[in-house]
């Protein structure tokens, strides 16, 4: 990936404007394909294209270019190409595609344009299909933004479909008899009118010197077996039985560990660092100062490295950052929501500023939204190996594009001298977008003569070095009519720049402040039907490093929208499902998640005293979501009992993976609503590991109840959809609750006192 071209990438994967870039056709289906050479074979393996190989004993592989982190996608992706292949379920595996252009994620970078899923303007369509080819022409092998099965969906099954065809094919010519007398079920090609058949083993050898067909045509979906059945996992076998192998898992051998503490305070660096007591130390092999801000015990075990970072006694210069308060940063952004700076239109609809000025019932409100951590379950680690000119690189990355150009980028050699093995990701939500663990690993390999270094990151530093989920305030003002009927809506909403973040820490000479798409997503395209509607964006700098967490700028925009439109309800003296279904007459999916998460909910039956439902509705990622929470507040806690979840993905790949994914973003943003908050003191950090950054444990985990919407509409997203509805829902609800609206994050207890 040339310089140039890791520009366009960073800018689109931040949120910045795609400027330049020609209205250009997607790859198609076809052209990804790849060919017999494109995936690497052993044993007997026979590569039917860049997809699919099959093994002697005719077992099917399938190569899956997204990382596994626990979502599912090994499986989903594997079931696109076993549907068209006829494949048994049963002989199928997957194994982590090599990087090559065929496996570009081409629907990751629809996610920074600025239309809603269902915009199907000329320019929106028009927008995509430019984004499309870029993915593809870079080469963007990532993980993210809940486009794995958006992206995989036509490419597989096409993929599937080739390797069925050159198989019936290879069975023909055998039995010299016309393809289309024969049948394929379950791994077995049948020519009912003799009776003869064989299995996908017996005749890959004679695949070999056929070409694949151009005019294969995918299945109906009515011919589906394996499309839209709830199938096992194809990653679970292996977590049970301990052989699943996590990047923590790696042991090359000759491997040193090292342990790394960076400045305590943001931006600070080493002064002087004491090592000769910790290099005397059993079984320490050196102390370094890295990049100037850490310092890093290299040892042959990781406690003993550890240990003997804990010992050393290390002088930090703590820079610029050191009166750093998170007061003063919510006061910036109250600034900017306030103040006069008009920031970047992203919706101007009518003229809502008149229409507010003349207006005799107006409502306003600010929210807020603290930083969050990633607080994945797996703490930051790279494994690298610098060895006679080659680099080797084992690390759970989101983007292994990226990672492998970083790494050739640190070490100073081509990209084609680095190897990179992506294992299983022990949870990711963004954080493993990032590459700062491979920049590390690699100067470390650089440094050790040959010997692999695992460099492994403790939990508070992993806490307290994230990159945050940015801190965000909206400021709202809204006119209504005499019946309640919102004519006016304007949204000014302040935060730090995912995309100017994102590029100061892969290309800093090329960073710009420029509109960042990620920061605004979720209150610019607001379904509602309300005339008149401006909303912008501001953009405010603080030293706090931010970066994409799950559901990006919709974690907090849906708390925002949700909640003040859940105001206006109030206001209007008006039911809040019915307010909201009485402004989406246009919106025919929206409306019909909103009513089935109310009907499944038993929205209008009454609860046990005590109790109170809320609820909220939200579109990210290409699907659309409605939730409805259960709350009670009891000993001083919040208690959500229940949540009804409704969501519209379109086409349903594999539905046990979908209701897997809802529970899991509604555990991780209810942990986040309730109790998930980064604070800084003195530049620092303040919380350090779980026990001062809590998350939902079994015994308040409520009950999660998924409904998903039967549909034939292209896939959308499934990862992230689930967690922007669930805090603006118990917000909501504690709201019915109480009286007491609470328009900030995290939803305290003490609050409702």
């Amino acid at each position: 990936m040339k310089r140039r071209g890791f520009l366009i990438a960073g800018g689109l994967l931040g949120g910045g404007v795609l400027l330049g870039v020609g209205l250009s056709t997607p790859p198609s289906a076809r052209s990804r394909l790849g060919d017999k050479t494109t995936l690497p074979t052993e044993g007997g393996q026979i590569a039917l294209n860049g997809w699919v190989k099959l093994m002697p004993d005719g077992r099917v592989i399938v190569a899956t270019p997204r990382a596994e982190m626990g979502q599912g996608v090994h499986t989903a992706l594997a079931m696109l190409v076993a549907e068209e292949l006829d494949a048994d379920w049963s002989q199928v595996s997957t194994e982590q595609a090599p990087l090559a252009q065929v496996y570009a994620n081409t629907a990751l970078l629809l996610n920074v344009l600025p239309f809603s899923s269902d915009d199907d303007s000329l320019l929106a369509r028009l927008a995509r299909r430019s984004v499309q080819r870029v993915g593809y022409l870079l080469s963007l092998q990532v993980t993210g933004g809940s486009s794995s099965v958006r992206d995989a969906w036509e490419p597989m099954r096409l993929a599937g479909a080739t390797a069925r065809a050159l198989l019936v094919d290879a069975a023909a010519q055998r039995w010299n008899v016309a393809p289309e007398s024969c049948q394929v079920q379950a791994g077995v090609v049948r020519h009912p009118a003799s009776g003869r058949q064989a299995g996908f083993g017996e005749l890959a050898a004679d695949t070999v010197n056929i070409a694949p067909r151009r005019d294969v045509a995918l299945k109906d979906p009515s011919q589906f077996r394996l499309i839209g059945k709830p199938m096992p996992r194809t990653d679970i076998p292996a977590k049970v039985n301990g052989r699943a192998q996590f990047g923590i898992d790696v042991q090359p051998e000759g491997l040193l560990y090292a342990a790394i503490r960076h400045c305590p305070v943001l931006g600070g660096k080493v002064r002087q660092v004491d090592s000769p007591a910790a290099k005397a130390r059993r079984g320490v092999a050196d102390v370094r100062v890295l990049q100037e801000r850490s310092v890093v015990v290299l040892a042959d075990r990781y406690w003993r490295a550890k240990s003997a970072l804990d010992a050393l006694n290390i002088d930090w210069d703590e820079g610029p950052n050191a009166q750093l308060d998170s007061s003063l940063i919510r006061a910036q952004l109250q600034v900017a929501v306030d103040g006069g700076a008009k920031g970047s239109g992203f919706r101007q609809q009518g003229d809502a500023e008149a229409v507010l000025s003349t207006a005799g019932r107006k409502l306003e409100a600010s929210y807020y939204a603290p930083f969050l951590a990633h607080a994945a379950l797996e703490p930051i680690n790279c494994t690298a190996q610098f060895k006679d000119g080659h680099l080797t690189v084992w690390c759970g990355t989101q983007a292994a594009s990226l990672a492998r150009w970083k790494a050739a980028q640190v070490a100073g050699i081509d990209s084609e001298q680095v190897t990179l093995h992506v294992p299983l990701l022990g949870g990711g939500f963004g954080r493993r977008l990032e590459l700062d663990m491979i920049e590390e690993a690699v100067l470390l390999a650089l440094q050790t003569q040959g010997r692999p270094v695992k460099l492994l990151w403790s939990r508070e530093e992993d806490m307290q070095h994230d990159m945050y989920r940015p801190a965000a305030m909206a400021r709202f003002v809204a006119a209504l009519d005499e019946q309640g009927r919102p004519q006016a809506w304007l949204n000014r909403v302040a935060a730090p720049s995912i995309g100017l973040s994102t590029t100061e820490r892969l290309l800093p000479s090329m960073a710009a402040d420029s509109p960042d798409k990620n920061q605004i997503e979720g209150a610019f395209d607001l379904p509602y039907a309300i005339p008149n509607l401006s909303v912008r964006q501001l953009r405010v700098k603080t030293p706090v490093p931010v970066g994409s967490w799950r559901s990006v700028g919709h974690s907090y925009n849906a708390f925002f929208t949700e909640g003040f439109i859940d105001e206006l309800a109030h206001a209007a003296r008006q039911d809040p499902f019915e307010y909201r279904r009485s402004l989406l007459a246009d919106k025919p999916r929206h409306r019909a998640v909103l009513e089935l998460a109310a009907a499944k909910s038993g929205w209008a039956q009454p609860l046990p005293a005590g109790r109170a439902r809320g609820i909220a509705l939200h579109e990210s990622f290409g699907s659309w979501c409605a939730q409805v929470a259960e709350v009670s507040l009891q000993n001083g806690q919040v208690r959500v009992h229940r949540v009804v979840c409704a969501i519209d993905c379109g086409v349903v790949v594999n539905p046990d993976t979908v209701e897997a994914q809802m529970q899991s973003a509604i555990v991780y943003g209810l942990s986040a609503a309730l109790y998930g908050e980064i604070t800084l003191k003195n530049g620092r950090v303040e919380q350090s590991n779980f026990p001062d950054y809590e998350a939902i444990r079994l015994a308040q985990m409520p009950q999660i109840d998924v409904h998903i919407m039967p549909s034939s509409a292209a896939p959308g997203g499934v990862g992230e959809p689930g967690t922007p509805p669930i805090a603006p829902a118990v917000a909501n609800a504690l709201f019915a609750l109480t009286g007491r609206r609470i328009r900030d994050l995290p939803l305290r207890a003490e609050m409702f006192a």
